[in-house]
């Protein structure tokens, strides 16, 4: 495994580096390459940690998501913040946290907003587990260059401002089927088979898939699941803005006051947070979803 850390350490390169238009990306290597062995063992730990997060790591995680709800087929998938095209850009400095971040730390943070969880420790089993599937799946790319595929692809902007009217009705049409009328997910039991868009069970307001924008690319490249695409960009804009409109769990950032959280925090055209959305403030307190949190992911 240690091999695999080598690239964690001296991975130079920025999220914002603009991908390399000659550079072919390699395919990451089918889960049949997966070495016998300790590496391998962290590895497949990584593997599930990603694909079943709120079992494989159930006191961090606080909520009904996966990480592969967003890295689509484990991480594999191009346009879906694949791990492999992320890997070799890390340590990179991150204005959202106002530091130099590890792989680690940054997967610390999907943990804390994405799975509105508390941080896995660094050098913990978890965070390893998880290099060590990412390290592996970056077989063949090269260290400090944004390889084609790398984070969501970039969408135009709207033809018209986004509308919640019309991004409700686009929810009803092409997204409720899989994630609920309500946005609420299904399950099948107690297995969450499609995962919460909002509500108290979904990403908090300090989650990257808050920011109307990142949702929009998202949803434009990757939905509905399989039929990628098929959204105009309107629609795309307008649906993200519809769900980025709705009630979800605080900002963990968030110190008493919603203005100065805004200020700090979310000062983005394309955040919600702290604007006036039939009339309650987004991410209000008084209005924001609660649920039964286990011991130590109280924020």
């Amino acid at each position: 495994m240690a091999r695999w850390l080598v690239l964690l350490l001296f991975g130079i390169g920025s999220a914002a580096l603009a991908a390399d238009p000659a550079q072919t990306p390699a395919a990451p290597p089918p889960e049949s390459a997966i070495p016998a062995g300790p590496d391998g063992d962290a590895i497949r730990r990584g593997i599930n940690i990603i694909t079943n997060t709120s079992s494989a790591a159930p006191e961090f995680a606080g909520n009904d998501l996966r990480c592969a709800n967003c890295h689509l087929d484990a991480g594999r998938t191009a346009g879906a913040a694949p791990l492999w095209a992320a890997f070799g850009n890390f340590p990179v400095w991150r204005d959202k946290n106002k530091r130099m971040n590890s792989f680690e730390k940054r997967v610390q943070d999907c943990f804390i907003y994405s799975m509105n969880g508390k941080p896995p420790p660094l050098g913990g089993e978890v965070l390893m587990a998880v290099s060590a599937y990412a390290g592996w799946l970056a077989q063949g790319q090269r260290i400090g260059v944004s390889p084609p595929g790398r984070g969501f692809p970039a969408i135009t902007a709207p033809p018209l401002p986004p509308n919640d009217a019309r991004g409700k009705a686009v929810f009803g049409e092409t997204c409720a089927s899989c994630h609920g009328p309500d946005g609420q997910g299904l399950k099948d039991g107690d297995t969450v088979v499609n995962p919460p868009l909002w509500g108290p069970r979904s990403y908090n307001w300090g989650a990257g898939m808050a920011q109307v924008d990142k949702a929009a690319a998202f949803i434009r490249a990757n939905m509905p699941l399989g039929n990628g695409g098929s959204l105009t960009p309107q629609q795309a804009w307008d649906v993200a803005w519809f769900i980025d409109g709705q009630t979800r769990p605080q900002d963990p950032r968030f110190a008493g006051n919603l203005a100065a959280t805004r200020a700090e925090h979310h000062n983005r055209p394309w955040s919600r947070y702290g604007t006036l959305i039939a009339g309650r403030a987004a991410g209000d307190p008084a209005t924001a979803p609660r649920h039964n949190v286990p011991p130590g992911h109280e924020f």
